[in-house]
C-alpha cells in the first residue's frame, strides 16, 4: 500500500538524493507520528505494523503489514528499502508492553517475560543485523527507542524495563562494533499512546502529551548525528540544533 509519492520521482530528486528510513511499528503512537514527521521532512519511509487496518492510511512510502519477528517479513521490509535505493535510517520502535495490568515480578509468568524479550530485544536485533549491509553502504543511523523504565525501577515494569535495558545494551555494543554508523538510544518520554494507556488500565492519561511532541527532537538528532551517539531524551532536544546533552550512560 502506498500513501505518499516516491521522492525519487519528485522535482529536484536528481540533484539531491533522497534519504530512506525504515521505521518499525508505524501504525500508531510514536511510530506513526515519526513516519509522518519524516515524510514531511522529505524522507522516503518504509514502515510496518501488525494491524493491516491501522496501516491503511499510513503516510509512508511503503506500509507493509507484519511482525518484525518473522524472517520473511524482515526480508520484505529490506527488499522495499533496497528498491528505494538505500537505507539511511533504521528506527527500532516496534515492541510490546507485555501483560496488562502490569504484574509484579512475583506474578510474572515465564511465557509473558519470554514474549516481551522476543518482541523488544530479539526481533529488533534480528532486523538490525539483517539491515547492516544496507546501513553500512549508506553510513547510516540506527535509533533504538527506549524508555526511562530501562534505567529506573518501577513497580510492575520488570518485564518491559528489563527488555528495554537489554535493547539499550545491544545498541551500545553495536555502536562499538560499527563505528561507521551512528547509533542513538532515544527515550521519547511519557506519551499519550495506546501502549501507555495499557500500562494504566482504566486511568485517565490525558495529561500526557501526544506522540508528536517527541518527533522534533528525534528528527534533530537524526539530522545532526551526534558523533558520540549516546542516550537522549527526545523532549529535551530542540531543533535545529541538538542543544541538550546526552544522558548517561
Amino acid at each position: 500500500m502506498t500513501a505518499a509519492p516516491d521522492p525519487t520521482t519528485s522535482a529536484g530528486a536528481a540533484s539531491k538524493p533522497h534519504r530512506v528510513a525504515l521505521v518499525t511499528g508505524g501504525s500508531r503512537g510514536l511510530g506513526r507520528a515519526l513516519v509522518a514527521g519524516l515524510v514531511d521532512a522529505g524522507w522516503a519511509v518504509v514502515t510496518d505494523g501488525r494491524d493491516p487496518a491501522a496501516l491503511a492510511d499510513s503516510p509512508a512510502t511503503r506500509a507493509i503489514p507484519g511482525d518484525v519477528g518473522d524472517v520473511d517479513h524482515r526480508r520484505e521490509l529490506l527488499t522495499a528499502t533496497a528498491a528505494l535505493g538505500r537505507l539511511d535510517l533504521l528506527v527500532l520502535n516496534a515492541g510490546t508492553l507485555g501483560p496488562s495490568p502490569l504484574p509484579r515480578l512475583a506474578e510474572l509468568a515465564d511465557r509473558d517475560l519470554t514474549e516481551t524479550l522476543v518482541a523488544n530485544v530479539v526481533a529488533p536485533h534480528a532486523l538490525a543485523r539483517d539491515a547492516l549491509p544496507q546501513l553500512r553502504a549508506a553510513g547510516g543511523t540506527v535509533v533504538a527507542i527506549t524508555s526511562d523504565a530501562a534505567a529506573e525501577a518501577y513497580e510492575g515494569w520488570g518485564a518491559y524495563g528489563a527488555s528495554k535495558a537489554a535493547l539499550e545494551h545491544l545498541a551500545r555494543v553495536l555502536a562499538e562494533e560499527e563505528p561507521a554508523l551512528t547509533v542513538l538510544r532515544v527515550d521519547p518520554g511519557d506519551l499519550r499512546t495506546d501502549m501507555h494507556q495499557a500500562a494504566f488500565p482504566g486511568e485517565d492519561i490525558s495529561d500526557r502529551p501526544l506522540p508528536e511532541v517527541a518527533v522534533p527532537g528525534i528528527l534533530a538528532l537524526v539530522d545532526r548525528r551526534p558523533a558520540t551517539g549516546g542516550r537522549w531524551r527526545a523532549q529535551d532536544v530542540r531543533a535545529p540544533d541538538v542543544e541538550a546533552e546526552a544522558v548517561a550512560p
